[in-house]
């Protein structure tokens, strides 16, 4: 994914959660069903990308990702939160509402 494309991702009016990962990471492999939960509960409201840090390493580099899973959610271009490590859908549903502009 070029990085303008991902520029564009985050430039949504809607929420975005983007979850950095790799395939080889344990952890990682916890987050799809609780993204999975995540999308049920807000449906439309938001927007959910996972990046393969290693195969877009210059997205990961320049939000300075050095551990994964990452989460970060984004709105207007804007990065709203980031934290490393696993969340449960209503941490991140909460996450979400209260840094939604």
């Amino acid at each position: 994914m070029p990085n303008n494309a991902f520029e564009k991702i985050i430039a949504s009016d809607k929420p975005v959660v983007i979850d950095f990962y790799a395939d080889w990471c344990g952890p990682c492999k916890l987050m799809p069903p609780v993204l999975k939960e995540l999308k049920a509960a807000m449906g439309d409201e938001i927007q959910i990308f996972k990046i393969n840090v290693d195969e877009h390493n210059d997205i990961a580099a320049q939000y300075q990702v050095s551990s994964i899973p990452t989460l970060m959610i984004f709105q207007h271009g804007q990065l709203k939160w980031r934290e490393p490590g696993v969340k449960n859908a209503r941490q991140l549903q909460q996450l979400i509402q209260a840094h939604r502009s």
